[in-house]
């Protein structure tokens, strides 16, 4: 399963980016506001910038690898046999590279037409889709293990297996998916309310908590 290894590395690259990335920003506010570093204000917008492709990008690499997981994994269940004759090394770095490409593109795109609410929607739609497909196949796989212990249980005469087998998948899918719309759910409803109603005050009020979605997100990313 090395392909497998290969995509956590790359998500947990993406996820001390997303990090590294805050901290960084972070870091020259703080200097810049106390004038300890002084920017002319072109240089500063230029650095902005700069930093927030960066932090675009790696939540959109980190959610793009997220998907990439469940989709191996799914293959690894669904198509054991086959499995290492479809992702293979070479496809996996392929996935890699496109990924990476396809996220700095998109993030320099969304931080140059931020005002856009067309890109925004766009980043939107696919946050949404990746959630989707990350939802749908890991209740795939769940629905399917749970079949199987049924069949186990029936093969060997043993009914209490199936219910502790199912409980806890359902405990950890719970878990899964639980954490990641808590710490992704205030993202995405930020996206949302800037695209329906930027200018209603209670979206200005929810607009103020930005930095806290940004958190949750990072938190996530831990």
């Amino acid at each position: 399963h090395s392909p497998m290894y290969y995509f956590i590395c790359c998500l947990a690259v993406s996820d001390i980016l997303v990090s590294i990335s805050n901290f960084v920003e972070t870091l020259f506010i703080l200097l810049i506001d106390n004038r300890v570093m002084i920017l002319q204000d072109e240089t500063a917008r230029h650095m902005d910038n700069v930093m927030d492709v960066l932090i675009c990008c790696s939540f959109m690499a980190s959610l793009s690898f997220l998907g990439v997981i469940a989709i191996d994994r799914y293959i690894t269940i669904f198509y054991a046999l086959r499995y290492h004759s479809i992702m293979t090394i070479q496809r996996a770095v392929v996935i890699i590279a496109a990924i990476w490409v396809i996220s700095t593109g998109a993030s320099t795109i969304f931080i140059a037409f931020d005002d856009n609410k067309t890109v925004v929607l766009c980043l939107l739609t696919y946050l949404l889709f990746m959630l989707t497909l990350i939802m749908g196949l890991y209740m795939h796989m769940f629905m399917l293990a749970r079949r199987h212990a049924r069949a186990i249980s029936r093969m060997h005469r043993k009914h209490t297996a199936p219910q502790r087998t199912s409980l806890k998948g359902a405990i950890t899918l719970s878990i899964l998916l639980g954490v990641f719309f808590v710490c992704w759910g205030p993202f995405f409803l930020h996206l949302i309310l800037f695209v329906t109603c930027p200018n209603h005050p209670f979206c200005h009020c929810y607009f103020q908590y930005f930095n806290l979605c940004v958190i949750l997100v990072i938190c996530n990313s831990v």
